[in-house]
């Protein structure tokens, strides 16, 4: 992917200082995006309430080091303000945005899987909705008129990528294993995406939900004590484990459809990691293809013990 015919074009991608979001914008920016990469955890400012030692500083590095260009910027996506402010510094730099990935939430620190609603605690609760959907509508709403400018002024096809959690078909009943607000955190980004996709359906941009699988994120390799390099040895404890993959499979994938350039084809839905890999031949980074909800949809929730996830890579 490192020889494109994108010069020219621009990504934002919000929540970009670690897992998902930040392989994201290295592989847009390896793909030939100018990748505006933002998030809240920097060297200069310190960390965000997450406490974690990631950085955006590091996200710009990474890009540099694929070979892309962009900018590493600490932007609060819950500021209107400052959303507005990084649009109009895009537009006054480069005169288009092209894409929009929203990967913005953090809000992890504040589940509480084993409560109940009137016993989960509120004002985290509540966190977890600013943080996870909040921002997502700043964010759409300061970005998308720069898209739809450039995709008129180009007769091309403007992109947003709203990242989730789950397929359609894992989220249609409330998820017992991972709390109320974080269920209806991931309820409320697939309905963002149904409703910008009907609100843009004679426009020319389209509005896609990708959702990865068991990603195998800082904190979820620290969680298992172990690192991207050893990834497999968490898996004599949790066999289960073995269907998880890196947070470069669903970037490859995101990055694959920027280039495209047909994400009508997914337009108003939620589509795995390997639905991507399916559709344009991407692969993690060890040349497998994890099926991590095809998976769940055939074994279930509960089966840990490995038994079949060979069919699923």
């Amino acid at each position: 992917m490192s020889e494109s015919p994108l010069s020219g074009q621009v990504a934002l991608v919000a929540g970009a200082t670690r897992g998902a979001g930040r392989a994201i914008a290295v592989e847009l920016a390896r793909a030939g995006f100018y990748v505006y990469a933002t998030g809240r955890s920097s060297r200069a400012s310190g960390p965000s309430e997450m406490g974690r030692p990631e950085t955006i500083e590091e996200t710009g590095e990474l890009i540099a080091a694929a070979g892309g260009e962009g900018s590493a910027l600490v932007v609060d996506h819950e500021d209107p303000a400052s959303v507005a402010e990084l649009v109009k510094g895009i537009e006054r730099d480069y005169g288009r945005l092209d894409v929009l990935v929203n990967d913005i939430f953090g809000g992890d620190r504040y589940m509480e899987w084993d409560k109940p609603l009137w016993e989960h605690d509120w004002a985290g609760g509540l966190r977890m909705l600013q943080m996870g959907v909040h921002t997502h509508l700043i964010t759409s709403r300061a970005a998308i008129p720069l898209i739809l400018r450039t995709a008129g002024a180009d007769r091309a096809l403007g992109l947003v990528v709203e990242m989730t959690d789950g397929t359609s078909e894992a989220n249609a009943e409330f998820r017992r294993n991972v709390g109320f607000y974080y269920d209806l955190v991931k309820a409320n980004v697939e309905r963002i995406v149904k409703g910008l996709a009907v609100e843009l359906e004679k426009d020319p941009v389209a509005v896609v939900g990708v959702t990865p699988g068991w990603l195998r994120s800082e904190r979820m390799l620290e969680n298992f004590g172990v690192s991207e390099a050893n990834w497999r040895d968490a898996c004599r404890d949790r066999p289960g484990f073995a269907i998880s993959e890196s947070p470069t499979y669903v970037a490859r994938g995101v990055a694959a459809l920027a280039r495209a350039g047909d994400g009508e084809r997914w337009k108003g839905s939620i589509v795995s990691g390997r639905q991507l890999s399916d559709a344009y031949g991407v692969t993690d980074t060890d040349g497998s293809r994890p099926d991590c909800w095809g998976y769940l949809a055939a074994y279930g929730w509960d089966r840990q013990d490995g038994h079949g996830i060979d069919e699923f890579r």
